[in-house]
């Protein structure tokens, strides 16, 4: 048999990488069940807002945007969704300790009353939203956040419309007027990757409240634009599980957390975790829906480990053999064999799985 420890004490010696032991806890923002209340209207009903609240506190997601799709107050202006704002509230009670729970406003459809319930409802932030190079016209809305004892993010939507540098002005005027955290939206998945590690440089270097990247994948380049973000160094990385967005969608949330493992970041995300809830609950409610991811679970371990898809057979037969998951199979038998796993590695690895 193979001996298995001096193989993989081998691979560790011989394959560290360059960014190893460098960590800036970059977190995930996960706006699923904001943003990705689009792909049903404006917004998830109760069964499905429950799940994921569920789903990604227990799986170490630590932001999270819920609600309706077209932010606070929207239902009354004729954006209705499955739930009022005072439903989502409670669906979100039994979470509100578990993680960062809030909701987007956009700053055209602002009204104190919305703002003053967020905060009642016990919320932890409002995410300010309206386009680069208006900030100036939202400083009330700014304050009447920080004066009910609200976190303020701010969204400077379709951040192309201005330069990196006009950008990084704007952010620290928002900054002085008591904004706690910017983010860049790519709002038309319009920017290249050079274009975004540009952004975040330049907001990084002027401003020293954390600095946020939403990526639409409208030129599928949300995973490259993201991967940039998070070279240039940004703190947060928003996404929707699956993908799911308006538009073409955002950078899926499983595709961060997965280059998150690459360069060292968002650690806290149960990673296996994250999928199995995926791949058991939340793929076979959304079918119900008529949605289905583009990228799945399992073909994501495939990229993530360099496995090819003409192994997978003989894993899916191993792993249910031994009662393992065939996706830390995959990753584990990799780790020693990319080019030709034989079956012997595979059952050996799969055997160290089961103790």
């Amino acid at each position: 048999m193979i001996n298995i420890t001096k193989k993989i004490s081998a691979f560790i010696k011989n394959n560290k990488k360059s960014y190893e032991g460098v960590r800036r806890d970059m977190k995930i923002m996960d706006c699923t069940m904001r943003d990705g209340g689009n792909v049903l209207g404006s917004g998830f009903p109760k069964d499905l807002t429950v799940m994921m609240l569920k789903g990604l506190t227990e799986n170490g997601i630590s932001v999270i945007e819920y609600g309706n799709a077209k932010g606070i107050g929207a239902g009354n202006l004729g954006f209705a969704a499955p739930c009022t704002d005072e439903e989502y509230y409670e669906l979100a009670k039994p979470f509100l300790n578990k993680a960062e729970i809030g909701m987007f406003l956009n700053a055209k459809r602002y009204k104190k009353e919305n703002v003053e319930s967020a905060a009642k409802a016990g919320l932890c932030f409002l995410r300010v939203g309206a386009d680069a190079g208006d900030a100036h016209l939202y400083y009330d809305v700014i304050k009447t956040v920080k004066d009910n004892g609200l976190k303020c993010r701010y969204s400077l939507m379709k951040a192309y419309l201005l330069s990196p540098e006009e950008l990084a002005r704007e952010a620290l005027d928002l900054q002085n007027h008591g904004v706690d955290e910017v983010t860049i939206m790519d709002s038309a998945g319009y920017m290249m990757p050079d274009e975004v590690k540009a952004y975040v440089k330049a907001l990084k270097e002027n401003i020293s409240i954390p600095v946020g990247f939403h990526c639409h994948n409208n030129l599928g380049m949300s995973a490259a634009n993201g991967q940039a973000a998070m070279e240039a160094g940004v703190d947060l990385l928003d996404c929707g599980l699956l993908g799911m967005a308006r538009s073409a969608g955002n950078m899926a949330t499983e595709i961060a957390v997965v280059l998150g493992k690459k360069y060292n970041e968002a650690l806290e995300v149960d990673f296996y975790g994250l999928l199995d809830f995926l791949e058991e609950e939340l793929i076979p409610a959304m079918e119900i829906h008529g949605y289905k991811p583009a990228i799945t679970p399992l073909e994501m371990i495939l990229g993530y480990s360099g496995c090819h898809s003409g192994f997978l057979k003989t894993f899916k037969a191993v792993a249910k053999e031994y009662g393992v998951d065939v996706k830390r199979l995959i990753v584990e038998v990799s780790r020693l064999d990319k080019k030709n796993p034989t079956k012997e590695l595979m059952m050996e690895i799969a055997s160290n799985l089961c103790k």
